[in-house]
């Protein structure tokens, strides 16, 4: 029987629920209440929850410590609503953690009652049949109803009833019955707490047996932008972790601030800071291998990243990157601008409108609160301006601009990439922050974002009897139209919402789409609304075939 435990034992369990999590990741994603390949509820809380596990384990010292390296890290890594909310909750249970060597049943259930408030107090407005319900449910439960015993008895009752509560969630939202699934992200809470009880009854090494490293794929670099004519000019961004080896040097004595005298000789923009055996150095270059040579003599890399960073700035200035392209000029601006927007036409386009950061990121591919806060970083402002594009990216934005602190960051609750690029190709950006924010909720008011993409199942919704393979047109979360060809689903959409009574019909054309589809889809619906102007914009998107957006 486990009465208590320390932060070994705490950092141990976090990195269980990681491998659960990693294990039954797409199973979560694929709980999508609709019918396209857009479901990564599983994604954002790995991202987020890994990212907590991980500080954790680097942490080391006691409870208190742990605890709060690993809410510091799923706060920074937090992506998505899930991730958010996900946070939270570690966040009010690793409270109750702070200044504690170790913890008992008692210290948990405290624990986990403020993590149930903060969750809630995260949402503006709670739904039930989600998260939030499946942790609430479980927690009071749990609280008067595991039997007296250890932590082992405490975390089965706990799983009990969160399985069950899991289970109800289709009663209380309709959404999920119609789609015959449960929560996403209860599910994804229940493989946490479950992979968290594994390691907890099988002990330390369970983790590290089965851990799983997930790591996001980085984007691709166009290599022509730095050829044989090429010259060095802005050097290299150079980052690494440095395990101090008892060997080389005294780790107890060693001196990071004489390393960094010596990074500061040699280099610039120097970040350099100890934590334990560890040594984190971020530093700008032209000679990265004279720097990994001397810093070798103290310890061994545990990673390592080397960018070139003019090979950065002229891919930055080929895109248009109006922030990175102005690094040199550091007067503050007043007003700058972020958007998130996945796709390098969709992103080229908003850069184009002024925007002078776009977050790679959207359906399917939430940022987190730690990317969005790296963007505000790059914006030289006095008051920036956020837009989130998505209903899912809205909570991460709000908490990261909560996090930061360096200027004024306002988030407007763009829900679409329609309402984005009404939003900022309308904005007046020399007006008050009031009238800025009032002028663009009025000019999103009455732009509809339509979209279509592929079905991945079948469904009925809206009375829509969807195919998988097929293409849906849908507005919102309401499904219009379904066909087998994606030019007809999209003429059937945009027959059914009006079309004829806006001026303008943006189309963004996605990533699967051929030129010569697109250029058909355009004749055609120039000729049906004739009064319309259609606009063709390749923003080589993923997930969906075609955003339609009318003003």
């Amino acid at each position: 029987m486990i009465n208590t435990i320390g932060g070994k034992e705490f950092a141990s369990m976090l990195s269980g629920g990681t491998f659960k999590l990693a294990a039954y990741r797409q199973n979560i994603n694929d709980l999508n209440v609709f019918p396209i390949p857009d479901g990564d509820t599983g994604d954002n809380m790995l991202m987020t929850f890994g990212s907590g596990a991980d500080a954790a384990k680097r942490a080391g010292g006691d409870l208190g410590a742990v605890a709060k390296a690993a809410a510091d890290g799923m706060l920074l890594g937090a992506r998505g609503n899930s991730g958010v909310i996900l946070s939270r909750i570690f966040a009010g249970i690793t409270s109750e953690f702070n200044g504690l060597e170790s913890a008992d049943i008692d210290d948990f259930k405290r624990g986990m009652k403020t993590g149930v408030a903060k969750a809630y107090g995260a949402v503006s407005n709670p739904v039930e049949g989600t998260i939030l319900t499946v942790f609430k449910d479980a927690v009071n439960y749990a609280e008067g109803n595991a039997p007296e015993g250890g932590l082992e008895e405490y975390f089965k009752t706990l799983l009990d009833e969160m399985g069950r509560s899991l289970d109800r969630t289709p009663e209380l939202l309709p959404v999920l019955a119609e789609a015959g699934v449960v929560d996403s992200g209860g599910a994804g809470l229940y493989y946490i707490f479950e992979g968290m009880k594994d390691a907890l009854e099988k002990g330390e090494n369970y983790a590290e047996e089965k851990r799983t490293e997930v790591a996001k794929a980085a984007s691709a670099i166009d290599f022509s932008l730095f050829d044989e004519n090429s010259v060095l000019e802005f050097g290299y961004c150079t980052e690494f972790l440095l395990r101090l080896q008892r060997a080389k040097t005294d780790v107890e004595q060693f001196d990071a601030e004489e390393l960094a005298a010596y990074l500061n000789s040699v280099g610039d923009s120097v970040v350099c800071f100890k934590d334990g055996s560890i040594v984190k150095v971020h530093v700008h270059t032209k000679d990265p291998g004279g720097i990994l040579r001397y810093c070798q003599q103290y310890g061994e890399f545990l990673t390592l990243k080397i960018e070139n960073m003019t090979l950065q700035h002229s891919e930055a200035v080929s895109k248009g990157d109006n922030a990175q392209a102005k690094l040199a000029n550091h007067k503050k601006k007043k007003t700058g601008i972020v958007a998130v927007a996945a796709g390098k036409g969709l992103k080229e386009t908003f850069l184009s409108l002024g925007v002078d950061e776009v977050v790679d990121g959207g359906q399917s591919m939430n940022p987190s609160a730690g990317d969005m806060i790296a963007a505000f970083d790059k914006v030289n402002a006095e008051r920036i301006f956020v837009f989130p594009n998505n209903g899912n990216v809205i909570l991460t934005a709000e908490q990261a601009a909560g996090l930061y602190d360096k200027t004024e960051v306002i988030v407007l609750k763009t829900k679409t990439i329609g309402e984005g690029y009404a939003a900022v190709s309308m904005m007046e950006t020399d007006g008050t922050t009031e009238d800025i924010v009032g002028g663009v909720y009025e000019s999103v008011a009455e732009v509809v974002t339509a979209c279509v993409s592929k079905a991945n199942r079948n469904a009925t919704k809206n009375g829509v009897s969807v195919i998988n393979g097929d293409y849906i047109g849908f507005v919102g979360d309401e499904i219009i139209s379904d066909d087998a060809d994606k030019n007809e689903a999209a003429k059937k959409l945009l027959g059914k919402i009006n079309v004829a009574g806006y001026g303008l019909l943006l189309m963004f054309i996605g990533e699967a789409v051929t030129d010569e589809e697109a250029e058909k889809l355009k004749k055609e619906l120039e000729k049906s609304y004739p009064e319309t102007e259609v606009i063709v914009i390749k923003g080589d998107q993923p997930v969906y075939d075609y955003m339609f957006v009318l003003e």
